[in-house]
């Protein structure tokens, strides 16, 4: 416990807000998930800076999170730093169509930004309950629309506290991939290019995709979003419920009867009983498809 005594001492050298009791059920969609060792709360990219690098320096195990919206942790909880970007979620205009969003900004928020400035390209993203950060990480999308599409660069942070940024082609983005998948860099802010439109389009569109989550999503339950990534030539959901598997329970935790794709906390679910509905979905589809399937949520031991 020295060593995090220590390093809440640097927290306050920095005027870093932090907490050594951080439930992560609290900070996650799926409301699950033990006490992190600790959790610290940067509200300027500096203070995010000087963290990383004394982080890092110090040898403590350490990861980010905006949301907490496509993340799994342990009932055990964390055993590390979290650093949790809530704070970091100022927006400003670059130029007429530019936007420049710290990574720590919901998605929400930045759709609402980019409707107030009557700039169009964003409506997909309405109504994901992701960070700009995380949505940026892993390429997130909906209904034909993708980050890569509007994103121009990413700023991020070095494991020794550098600024730097990477765009275009470097970003390698894919199907829920970025170059970030595949390395140990913070990002810090995200920059898009969108486009000029009307705002009662802007809006109808919003409402539009916003009315069609609604209705075909289970947003009234905890969880963490799609289940598993696409396969390709098929639709996960469709699989999942091919397989008989609507409503399949273990524990608090279930398939929903809305739709198969999403795995819900219906009842104080814990880790292991997301874990258990995980894997027989994924044994069940392999033995009556003969389909793989992979998951999109992120599991933290």
């Amino acid at each position: 416990m020295k060593a995090y005594n220590e390093f809440f001492s640097f927290c306050d050298s920095i005027a870093c807000r932090y907490s050594d009791s951080a439930f992560l059920s609290n900070y996650t969609t799926f409301r699950i998930g033990g006490k992190a060792d600790a959790m610290i709360f940067p509200d300027t990219v500096e203070e995010l800076s000087s963290a990383i690098k004394y982080i890092n320096e110090n040898g403590f195990r350490y990861m980010t999170i905006g949301k907490g919206s496509n993340l799994l942790f342990g009932d055990e909880g964390y055993k590390g730093i979290i650093i949790n970007l809530v704070d970091l979620d100022k927006i400003e205009l670059v130029d007429e169509t530019t936007i420049r969003c710290q990574s720590g900004a919901s998605l929400a928020k930045l759709c609402r930004f980019a409707f107030d400035n009557s700039l169009t390209g964003l409506e997909f993203a309405f109504g994901i309950p992701g960070s700009v950060g995380g949505a940026a990480f892993m390429n997130a999308g909906a209904y034909g629309g993708e980050m890569k599409n509007v994103i121009v660069s990413c700023e991020h942070i070095t494991p020794d506290g550098r600024f730097a940024s990477l765009s275009g082609d470097e970003l390698d983005y894919g199907y829920r991939h970025s170059v970030y998948s595949d390395k140990n860099l913070v990002i810090s802010s995200v920059t898009l290019k969108l486009e000029k439109g009307e705002q009662p389009d802007i809006k109808a569109q919003m409402d539009l995709l916003l009315s069609k989550r609604k209705e075909k999503q289970p947003l009234e339950f905890p969880s963490a979003g799609s289940t598993f990534k696409r396969p390709e030539g098929y639709f996960a959901g469709a699989l999942i419920e091919q397989s008989g598997l609507k409503g399949f329970s273990v524990g608090g935790a279930q398939v929903s009867e809305k739709h198969a794709g999403f795995v819900i906390n219906f009842n104080n679910a814990t880790c292991n009983d997301v874990l258990g509905v995980i894997e027989h979905c994924k044994k069940t589809v392999f033995e009556k498809t003969g389909v793989k399937l992979e998951t999109e949520v992120i599991y933290v031991e």
